[in-house]
């Protein structure tokens, strides 16, 4: 076989390309409805985005301002949660009722108690744990 036919792979090949602002503007947007199904306050969700409230609520309202790659993160971590309890539960309602449910797996904390540690860490624990247990990606 000859070294044309074999496909070259490099580490810059699979590097992801930054999220777009209109993929960020879709991710928010998805999160705030996220956040209606966890039934969560409108304080929590600024504190999982680490945004202030009031910048949360106006860009509740009215879309969101630009969009910096740590709060791009923090929505793709959100959202790889929701991905990762629709997986694992087959009625929806049951993931959205997880986040608030005490767990063993984090010392008898509900997984929105860990991501309400404010760290983007906090965010990735949770995503971790749930990759995992559905069996990766």
């Amino acid at each position: 076989m000859s070294t044309a036919n074999l496909i070259e792979t490099r580490a810059r090949d699979f590097v992801p390309s930054p999220l777009t602002d209109e993929e960020g503007g879709a991710l928010f947007r998805a999160a705030i409805n996220l956040f209606r199904l966890w039934e969560i306050t409108d304080e929590n969700a600024a504190t999982l985005l680490d945004l202030p409230v009031r910048t949360y609520r106006r860009w509740k309202a009215d879309g969101p301002g630009r969009l910096d790659r740590d709060t791009k993160t923090r929505l793709s971590n959100i959202i790889g949660i929701h991905k990762a309890l629709r997986i694992i539960f087959l009625e929806p309602q049951r993931g959205y009722a997880w986040i608030k449910a005490p767990t063993d797996r984090f010392n008898d904390a509900s997984a929105l108690d860990v991501m309400l540690g404010g760290d983007l860490t906090d965010l990735m624990r949770v995503r971790r744990y749930l990759d995992a247990e559905r069996g990766g990606w």
